[in-house]
């Protein structure tokens, strides 16, 4: 059997998030029991919600084991299979973690999903047409519930939840505003993700400046939010909020380092009659179907192009993992393990 590179939670950060968190190490892969498939993996998908699983704290779910295998989704191929449902060569999607290869139960629920690279490349599965993609049909289609010629804003709006969201909102009809750091990532909102503007966070660094920003760019007020951020950038946008208007909230990456990320006027939440709802994606497993569905027909059309940045080689997974959480990312961060 191969041997195994993992990264482990070595150590849980105070504060700010650092390699030294992490540790790489090698094992020996488990011989297969019945049932089970053995999944060489592609590609690792790194996301913002790992850093959060980092701390012990209360949250939405366990915090990541010291010494254990971080957490994160993960595309790849059967190359040993004890499972009839399974045949080597599958291309298959799971939540194989920070690692070359895993050992799957082929019969537990949810644990891999076989996938069709023939329109859609594998690594999008991690992204566009996978949890990303559907995290943004969500809060769109089910929290914000547009209606067409509303406007809707989103932070974060190059990365690989944003990217899909101002795909899903053209097709809805909206004035799709974006919110990214730096004029690159601006411009490629606006050229090739279709938002009709985009905000520069970087240019815009405080509540005054972002409230003036979100006025020019969304002349008629707000309708809808899709929250990635949290801090000044929420303030702004509830103080250019209409009456009525929904926020779904998906990540606060900006309090992820454990310091509280108070609202400066919460009444405005009230005056206008506002609906704010946080989302788990993983706990709305009916709507995926009609999701992906509809995420790979506007990936294979060319109405999403979705962009990417790859690391190459487990032993890079821990600092481009530091680096997406600073945004240097440009589009879905990917770690490339073949």
């Amino acid at each position: 059997m191969p041997r195994n590179q993992q990264i482990v939670l070595d150590n849980r950060p105070q504060g700010e998030a650092v390699a030294s968190n992490f540790r790489l190490v090698a094992v020996d892969t488990p011989a297969l029991k019945d049932g089970e498939v053995l999944v060489r993996h592609h590609y690792l998908s790194l996301d913002p919600y790992m850093r959060g699983r980092m701390n012990e704290s209360k949250s939405y779910a366990a915090s990541q084991g010291l010494g254990e295998v971080m957490i994160g989704g993960t595309v790849g191929e059967v190359v040993e299979s004890r499972n009839p449902k399974y045949a080597v060569g599958d291309k298959v999607v799971g939540m194989g973690g920070w690692q070359e290869y895993s050992v799957v139960d082929g019969n537990a629920v949810g644990a891999l999903r076989k996938v069709d690279t023939t329109h859609v490349p594998l690594s999008h599965y991690l992204g566009a047409v996978g949890m990303p993609g559907v995290t943004a049909w969500y809060g769109l289609v089910k929290i914000i519930a547009p209606k067409a010629g509303e406007t809707v804003v989103v932070s974060a709006a190059t990365g690989a939840v944003g990217s899909a969201f101002a795909a899903l909102a053209k097709a809805r009809g909206c004035r799709v505003v974006g919110i990214a750091g730096g004029p690159d990532k601006c411009k490629y909102a606006v050229e090739e993700l279709g938002f009709d503007a985009c905000i520069d966070h970087r240019e815009h660094g405080d509540l005054k400046s972002m409230s003036r920003a979100l006025k020019e760019a969304c002349p008629s007020g707000i309708d809808g939010y899709f929250e990635n951020v949290g801090g000044y950038i929420l303030d702004a946008v509830l103080l250019r909020a209409n009456a009525f208007a929904r926020v779904a909230v998906c990540g606060m990456i900006a309090g992820y380092d454990g310091q509280p990320l108070p609202l400066q006027n919460p009444a405005l939440i009230l005056i206008n009659r506002m609906k704010v709802e946080g989302f788990i994606v993983s706990e709305h497993m009916e709507v995926w179907p009609e999701a992906l569905k509809e995420l790979g027909t506007l990936v294979g059309t060319g109405k999403l192009r979705p962009r990417e940045t790859v690391a190459e080689g487990i032993a890079a997974a821990p600092e481009a993992f530091l680096g997406l959480l600073k945004g240097k990312n440009f589009g879905k961060q990917l770690v490339k393990l073949i």
